[in-house]
């Protein structure tokens, strides 16, 4: 059974930039036909799906984000990492990381598009 962990720093200033590593074990994030999926939720508010990188290394990002947000992967360690620039404290939410079979629906963050999470890790943008 695959497993993901988020890490991370917890607080970021303003302006910093956020990186984020998403730890898998169970499965390789080189299996066909899988994505690697960011999602968030800031306090009071409904998921966003922020992007993800496939099982070939192809990324693709939410157009609201796009512009300050990179998803990398290093396949020795089975990891994949989000790069989110520039932050505001509107950035701050639970952050998760998690897979998809196939990129339908993932935009919608709706839970049934992903098969497995992980637990989440809480970020707080503040000076």
């Amino acid at each position: 059974q695959v497993q993901l962990q988020e890490s991370g720093p917890t607080l970021v200033k303003p302006s910093q930039t956020l990186s984020l590593t998403c730890t898998v074990s169970g499965g390789s994030i080189t299996t066909a036909y899988y994505y690697w999926n960011w999602i968030r939720q800031p306090p009071g508010k409904g998921r966003e799906w922020i992007g993800y990188i496939a099982y070939t290394g192809s990324t693709y990002r939410s157009a609201a984000l796009k512009s300050r947000t990179s998803i990398s992967r290093d396949t020795s360690k089975n990891q994949f990492t989000l790069h989110l620039s520039a932050v505001t404290p509107e950035d701050t939410a639970v952050y998760y990381c998690a897979r998809s079979n196939g990129e339908a629906m993932v935009t919608t963050a709706a839970l049934d598009a992903f098969d497995s999470w992980g637990q989440g890790t809480q970020v707080t943008v503040s000076s």
